[in-house]
């Protein structure tokens, strides 16, 4: 009995199936399509070419044309950021691979891991933290990174409220993202959590300064970081401002949404 032909897409899909996100591959440019780069990945059978460099995963340097950065034949190693079956490719990113001492940095650390550096920038979106022994970015300030909900557990208005430039901290790395080639960690998680000692239940009186006055009501802080709200129907026809000390009731705290419910007392 003759043996059954292979069914070719079957066989392509069974090749695609066998990529892992992050998995280090290789192959030779063919071409380009748009500004993607087409590649034929080492193990690709007779057909299309399945690799595909998008536009922003080329490289870390600026260009205007894929050309300018690779050719026709030439060998490149990239790493797999997912697969698409329709259309049928293997999407790659070559500047994750492009900086060797990054690659191997981010792929040394692990989530969990407790990490030292020194704040190396400040902006509103978030704090870029020089790891020791860190190489050296080929576009940001430094490989670490704090997101701004992982600085503090503080309420804050801008991360410069919380660390300046220069300054040491540690924090628990969260992910190694080869995406943007960064390490980011929290900070917040090495903290003690105020809410295991607040120590607060319905009907206790405390005074705390109010930090903020909104229209529709004020912020009390409550110990060390921790802040409730009174809502304006809740002040009794007061007028406060930032700064004052007010004596507040408990209502409600919401361990799950953090959140603590106050009414004006006295």
């Amino acid at each position: 009995m003759p043996e059954p032909v292979p069914d070719p897409l079957e066989q392509l899909r069974a090749r695609l199936a066998a990529f892992v996100p992050w998995e280090v591959v290789r192959g030779t440019v063919t071409g380009f399509a748009g500004h993607e780069v087409v590649v034929r990945l080492d193990g690709d059978g007779p057909g299309e070419p399945t690799g595909r460099i998008p536009r922003h995963l080329l490289t870390w340097k600026a260009y205007d044309d894929p050309a300018e950065i690779v050719t026709v034949g030439q060998r490149v190693t990239a790493e797999v950021r997912g697969v698409d079956e329709h259309p049928r490719r293997v999407l790659l990113s070559a500047k994750a691979c492009e900086d060797e001492a990054l690659y191997r940095h981010l792929r040394r650390v692990r989530p969990g891991d407790v990490v030292t550096g020194t704040v190396a920038a400040v902006h509103h979106f978030g704090v870029f933290v020089r790891l020791d022994g860190e190489p050296p970015h080929p576009v940001h300030p430094a490989t670490g990174f704090v997101r701004v909900p992982d600085l503090t557990w503080a309420r804050i208005d801008h991360p410069a409220d919380a660390v300046r430039p220069g300054q040491r901290v540690t924090g628990e790395v969260v992910v190694a993202d080869s995406y943007q080639g960064e390490v980011v960690i929290s900070l917040k998680a090495l903290q003690e959590d105020p809410w295991d000692t607040l120590g607060l239940a319905e009907g206790d009186v405390v005074t705390g300064p109010v930090t903020k006055v909104i229209p529709f009501g004020v912020f009390v802080r409550l110990g060390a970081v921790v802040e409730g709200l009174v809502h304006v129907c809740e002040l009794g026809g007061r007028v406060v401002a930032e700064g004052q000390e007010l004596t507040v009731r408990v209502l409600e705290t919401d361990r799950v949404r953090r959140r603590v419910r106050l009414t004006a007392a006295g």
